[in-house]
Parts: C-alpha cells; structure tokens; sequence
C-alpha cells in the first residue's frame, strides 16, 4: 500500500532583504500550497517600532511568533509556506511548539548582495540601518532542526529552485 504524503508546512526565514517576500509565494505555488506573509502577523507598535528604525525586543516578537506559529499549526497536514525572519533559535523552537511539523528554509547571502537589494526596494517599512542588527541576531540553522539553506544569489526563479531542490532532500512530504 502506498503511503500517503502531504506537504510540509516551510517557514522562509532570513534577515531582512534576502528575499522572503517574493521566494515564500513563489515556493508556495511550487508546492501548490497557500502564502502567508509574515509581516502580516506583526501588531501594528512593532510595524511602528520598525518604521522607527527601533530594533524589536524578544517581547515584541513573542505575539507576532505566536500568531504565525496558530497558522502554521493550523496548516499541518495540508502543507503552507509562511515567511518570518526566524532569526534565533528560541524563535525556532517556539514556532516549533506551536507546529512540530514546521521545516525552514533559510535564505542567505552576503551582507553586501542583501543590503544592495533592500536599497532598492519600495514601500517597506524595514530600513537598511536595521541590517545590521539582523545579522547580529541571526542564529543560522543547526543540524538537529528541520530545514534546509538556500543561496539567495541569482533570480527569484533560480531562488525558488535551488529551494524545492533541497526540500525534496529532507525527509518528509515535499512533492
């Protein structure tokens, strides 16, 4: 009997400018699942906060984490890909603890290829100053958690590939 699988539910995390956005819907019509974009979880002090140029705190994330975390639970089983900077472990794990099933995708690259891209981008609220925050926070992926890192050099298509290819090496559900 064949087993049935379903796809899995992917966080696309990064720092800022590495192209969530624009990979988490493209991923998700590769995988034929729903797009949820993290910045639409945020409350609206921590939009303020970052339109600011303020850094947020742990505290401010926990909420936004949580509400991400519901949707993501709320997809198991049925697969989903949601983007969120999940730039520490903690932040990981409580994801995690919300969704067990949750795999991530973590978009990198250099601070250079980044900052240029966000240079360019139009109508975000997150500022380029803010970078460097974000890559002082950032705590890559470790072997014991689930997911897969993606070189975000190139075109979204070309991103978008070398993501689905990597996914289908993880053990699990991606079709």
């Amino acid at each position: 009997m064949q087993q049935l699988h379903t796809p899995h539910v992917v966080v696309v995390m990064g720092v800022a400018g590495t192209g969530k956005t624009t990979i988490g819907p493209l991923l998700a019509a590769r995988l034929g699942v729903p797009y949820a974009e993290g910045d639409d979880f945020h409350p609206p002090a921590n939009i303020a906060k970052m339109t600011a140029g303020t850094p947020l705190t742990d505290e401010d994330r926990w909420p936004w984490l949580d509400a991400i975390g519901g949707w993501a639970h709320g997809r198991a089983g049925l697969g989903g890909v949601v983007s969120s900077s999940a730039l520490k472990r903690s932040y990981r794990d409580r994801l995690r603890a919300a969704a067990p099933g949750v795999v991530f995708v973590h978009l990198t690259g250099s601070r250079e290829l980044i900052e240029d891209r966000m240079s360019h981008r139009q109508g975000h609220f997150m500022p380029t100053a803010l970078l460097d925050s974000q890559f002082a926070t950032l705590q890559p992926l470790q072997p014991d958690e689930a997911g897969v890192a993606v070189d975000v050099a190139g075109t979204p298509e070309e991103i978008t590939e070398r993501a689905v290819d990597a996914l289908q090496d993880l053990p699990g559900p991606v079709q």
